[in-house]
């Protein structure tokens, strides 16, 4: 039998105040988090989580679930307690980067995103750009890292934004098109690609 978490708010509830952990053992340490096989949680591509295929509407559940989810190695997201842990499917990212301020310029500038969950976030070493170029439409998938393995995709009217801010850098020999953030270039595509 598959043991499923409860609704969305009782799940929340038990975040929000620690009402359901398990007690600590003698040993001072607890247990690893049961590992449940059929959450049925999901992110849509549009930054939407459904819950057993409906649309969980309340912002503040959303931020309060998005603030225990990882992502393992294998590309795998969790959703995890310090009970149970269930997997939870991405369709593209779990956030949206749905706002940029860039102040600066140059090597000097420093682009701040905010994400649909308002998380906020200044690409740069430890906060990566990068695109993906989909091989068939080579149309582009622009991302920026959030937290640990966890990305937002940059909504279109934002990464146009972004391509307004770039400019050409030489990269490697090859001329490269991109943005300067915290001290770092990322290369949005190659010159040619964007001609």
């Amino acid at each position: 039998m598959t043991k499923l978490l409860p609704d969305p708010a009782t799940l929340a509830a038990a975040l929000d105040n620690n009402s359901n952990l398990a007690p600590e053992p003698a040993t001072g340490t607890r247990p690893d988090p049961v590992i449940l096989s059929d959450l049925q949680m999901r992110i849509a591509r549009d930054g939407t989580w459904f819950y057993h295929g409906s649309p969980i509407g309340r912002k503040p559940l959303v931020r309060l679930f998005a603030s225990v989810l990882s992502r393992d190695e294998d590309g795998v997201y969790w959703l995890t307690t310090p009970v149970e842990k269930g997997r939870v499917e991405v369709d593209d990212a779990p956030f949206l980067a749905v706002e940029l301020e860039a102040s600066g310029a140059g090597y000097d500038q420093s682009l701040q995103f905010r994400t649909n969950l308002d998380h906020e976030v200044t690409a740069g070493p430890q906060n990566p750009l990068r695109v993906d170029l989909d091989p068939t439409t080579l149309e582009p998938s622009p991302y920026v890292l959030v937290r640990g393995r966890l990305e937002a995709l940059i909504v279109r009217s934002v990464f146009y934004e972004l391509v307004e801010l770039g400019h050409e850098e030489l990269i490697d020999g090859a001329a490269r098109f991109g943005v300067w953030s915290d001290g770092c270039f990322f290369t949005i595509g190659a010159v040619d690609e964007l001609s």
